[in-house]
């Protein structure tokens, strides 16, 4: 793990307890150094300070996603507003903690990401059960993807997906005219169910109908008002 934290209190406090966590962790106080370390060694996963002198989390992020590197990112952020998680998100960040956070969730949300991602992290990791090949192409409502090759296309338009987006457009497509409620999305794609407050769900599927709807094109993802999605064509 790499962890970027310029309150040196904080930095020394989540080394330890990752530490004790068993994940074996490389502390440094700015974005600069993080961006050195992980081009150096890449990680399984980061955890970023968005506020660091020099270069912040968010450029760090940008950096990265923009050298095609999918390295699960958790940021910490004492930035509370909407507008302000949506520019992580928008960044390459795949989830969030709020400043002051309780060690637990910042636990729970790594064993999270690993779990989606299939990195070590820990020194005695949990061998997940194995999985069937997936099928060559899956395809519903005008959609076509090949889950070996991450890539989706609408009507032969390919979509320029990130990683969060092709697995919540893949769970869609497998369960096309269910009805899935924002619990499952949560436990299938993120392995942690946020509550009711999160905006993080609404906030991808934004993004999906961005890349997914042209102007004049049916809307695909349709919202159950209550309950959650359902991909279907009208």
């Amino acid at each position: 793990m790499l962890l970027a934290e310029d309150d040196r209190a904080i930095r020394h406090a989540l080394e330890r307890a990752l530490t004790l966590e068993g994940y074996r962790v490389t502390a440094v106080a700015d974005g600069v150094e993080a961006l050195a370390q992980a081009h150096r060694t890449p990680p399984d996963v980061l955890v970023l300070d968005v506020m660091m002198p020099g270069i912040d989390g968010l450029q760090v992020c940008r950096v990265l996603r923009a050298e095609g590197d999918r390295t699960p990112i958790l940021m910490l952020t004492a930035l509370v507003e909407t507008q302000d998680r949506i520019a992580g998100l928008d960044a390459g960040a795949d989830d969030y903690v709020l400043k002051p956070f309780d060690v637990e969730e910042v636990f729970a949300r790594l064993r999270a990401l690993l779990r989606r991602t299939g990195g070590a992290g820990a020194v005695a990791p949990v061998e997940a059960p194995k999985q069937p090949v997936p099928e060559r192409y899956l395809e519903a409502a005008g959609l076509k993807m090949d889950p070996q090759a991450r890539r989706a296309w609408r009507d032969g338009r390919e979509l320029e997906l990130t990683r969060t987006e092709f697995e919540l457009l893949e769970l869609l497509v497998r369960n096309s005219g269910i009805v899935l409620d924002h619990s499952t999305i949560y436990d299938r794609i993120w392995g942690y169910d946020f509550g009711p407050g999160s905006k993080n769900l609404a906030v991808y599927v934004g993004y999906l109908r961005r890349k997914l709807d042209e102007p004049g094109a049916p809307q695909l993802i349709h919202t159950v008002r209550g309950v959650g999605y359902v991909l279907r064509e009208n």
